[in-house]
């Protein structure tokens, strides 16, 4: 299979390593590239931030930093906080991205962020609520992408959940006397994480065949793509699926089974990492 008949006809060539069930990196269908997860202190980049974490999947890496400010609840939630996601697609990350306002596909990953944390309810937002009526936190999830080889939302939400767990935040009284809010930095609690979504994405060739975590390449001749969010109780979370090919209820299935086993690996990786940064 030479390099000339991949430039020329990306597809044939895929298609000759598809029917050996096997693909041109030398993973089988359901392989996942190699995943990690850095969390905390160790990104010394973001050290300004109250939460983060940097996941690679395969040549795609993802930071993610949470900001936790205080604010006055919504009118109409006034027992509520807030949750702000935001995903950026910088030029530097892949080509294909231009500098400026977010593009169709930042927006859309970021919506799908906010479905996730909603659907999921990994974090309710009446735990980020101070004072009823006076005072809440507000989380600012900012997730970017460094290097963009495909699967953005796996990568994403995974950022997203270490980047939380990370997260401390001061205990915050309001003085009766003054109305003022006081914040106690050296008595702080870790967020509290209700449930623990993790996404698995496939791509559809040929309207049939599915492979797991498709790289950009395998996305552009990718006849349809579809993103399960399990938790960890196999619970379905969400079903993203933008269009293109349809997929048959057996189909489906086997993605949701295929995105449980998933969640396992990544739960277990997870862990692994935080029980690594815990002080003794």
């Amino acid at each position: 299979l030479s390099i000339c008949s991949r430039t020329v006809e990306p597809l044939e060539y895929y298609r000759r390593f598809l029917k050996e069930n096997c693909r041109p990196d030398g993973r089988e269908l359901g392989e996942f590239r190699t995943t990690t997860v850095n969390i905390g202190k160790c990104l010394c980049s973001i050290t300004t931030a109250d939460g983060s974490a940097l996941v690679k999947l395969g040549n795609t890496t993802v930071i993610c930093g949470v900001k936790a400010e205080l604010a006055a609840p919504a009118v109409d939630s006034a027992n509520k906080g807030y949750i702000v996601p935001n995903v950026e697609l910088p030029s530097l990350c892949a080509e294909r991205f231009r500098s400026g306002p977010p593009g169709e596909e930042a927006q859309a990953a970021s919506q799908f962020i906010a479905d996730v944390i909603e659907n999921s309810q990994m974090i309710v937002k009446e735990d980020l609520c101070i004072a009823n009526g006076k005072l809440a936190w507000v989380l600012y999830c900012d997730i970017i992408c460094l290097d963009y080889d495909g699967n953005l939302l796996d990568a994403s939400v995974f950022a997203l959940l270490a980047a939380l767990k990370n997260v401390q935040l001061p205990l915050v009284a309001i003085n009766e006397e003054t109305g003022l809010s006081e914040v106690n930095l050296k008595q702080k609690n870790p967020l509290i994480i209700r449930k623990h979504p993790v996404a698995t994405s496939f791509a559809i060739f040929d309207d049939t065949l599915l492979i797991v975590d498709p790289t950009a390449e395998e996305e552009d001749l990718a006849t349809g793509t579809v993103t399960i969010v399990t938790d960890e109780e196999g619970r379905l979370c969400s079903v993203h699926k933008p269009g293109g090919s349809p997929l048959t209820g057996a189909k489906l299935q086997d993605c949701i089974t295929r995105a449980i086993t998933r969640h396992k690996e990544v739960k277990k990786l997870i862990d692994k990492v935080i029980k690594s940064i815990t002080p003794k």
